[in-house]
């Protein structure tokens, strides 16, 4: 049933730290899921400095899903959308031929808070990596929701128990927030080909073991899946149909070696437009790493 378990790897983004899930050197993508950041949960006192937000920053060829359980910050683009996000909000970017954008924290630099949330990665079907730069925002109140017998569930983007989000998507997908209480059980249908379960809180028995905050796991297709929570918990389900194979390269999603290294050109170049609402700076592309010498002892 169980085909893969994830553990969460901790990066630091200077100064906030973040789990990263996928990519994982034996799982690359879920359904097209290819990224899937938790990023905190992080405690900030107010006054913090302001190199902890993410500056200016390209993409091409993905959709970025992020969805906050706790905190606030704000997104700012190059197609001039400045918006806010806060827990239970979906804020949908498509980079498609090349975006760039900014995620600031000024809220809670301002007052402090926590700051808990998930950023997602959504491969773009190969006939839509060239599609035109957007940006869409959608409220709690347009997001199908289910309450029964200790669980309450969220439905992200995509179609899933019978519900469809209005999150526009681009190849079938699903991605859902379960909170469920003690004893509360579950039950992932065999919809899709590829599915997957993050445990964002709590704990989590499936298949007769249990597993803890910070682990994905990656299911066999074909069989349903039932949870059961051991404690108050916190899951999110994602997947879908595979797109086929993807490059993966910094900030860059594409089925083309050539169109990354094209978007890094042009990145290095100044050829990509930085938000309107922020462009005093950026980030710099990552240097290449030098060429493999030759051991001479061989």
């Amino acid at each position: 049933m169980i085909d893969l378990v994830i553990d969460q790897r901790r990066k630091d983004l200077g100064g906030f730290e973040v789990g990263r899930v996928l990519p994982h050197a034996r799982r690359r993508m879920v359904g097209p899921f290819i990224f899937f950041d938790h990023m905190g949960p992080a405690r900030f006192q107010a006054g913090f400095p302001a190199n902890v937000d993410v500056r200016p920053h390209p993409h091409i060829g993905l959709s970025t899903l992020s969805y906050l359980f706790e905190g606030e910050m704000t997104h700012r683009d190059s197609v001039g959308v400045t918006q806010p996000i806060r827990p239970g909000e979906v804020n949908w970017m498509t980079a498609g031929s090349g975006i760039t954008h900014s995620e600031r924290f000024e809220t809670l630099r301002a007052q402090g808070g926590l700051m808990n949330g998930i950023q997602a990665w959504i491969a773009l079907p190969v006939e839509d990596e060239e599609t035109a730069p957007s940006f869409d925002h959608y409220a709690p109140d347009l997001l199908p929701t289910y309450e029964a017998n200790g669980m309450w569930a969220r439905l992200i983007a995509g179609q899933a128990f019978g519900a469809s989000s209005p999150v526009k998507t681009h190849s079938p997908m699903f991605y859902v927030h379960w909170a469920l209480k003690p004893g509360a059980q579950a039950e992932l249908p065999a919809e899709y080909p590829e599915r997957a379960a993050y445990v964002a809180q709590g704990l989590v028995e499936v298949d007769g073991r249990q597993y803890h905050e910070g682990q994905m796991l990656v299911f066999e297709p074909g069989r349903p899946v039932l949870f059961t929570a051991v404690n108050d918990a916190i899951v999110m389900l994602l997947g879908g149909e595979p797109i086929g194979p993807r490059f993966i390269d910094w900030n860059f999603v594409s089925s083309s070696k050539d169109r990354i290294e094209q978007a890094k050109s042009d990145w290095r170049a100044g050829r990509m437009k930085l938000p309107d609402a922020d462009h005093d700076e950026f980030i710099a592309l990552p240097d290449e790493p030098p060429p493999a010498q030759a051991n001479p002892m061989s």
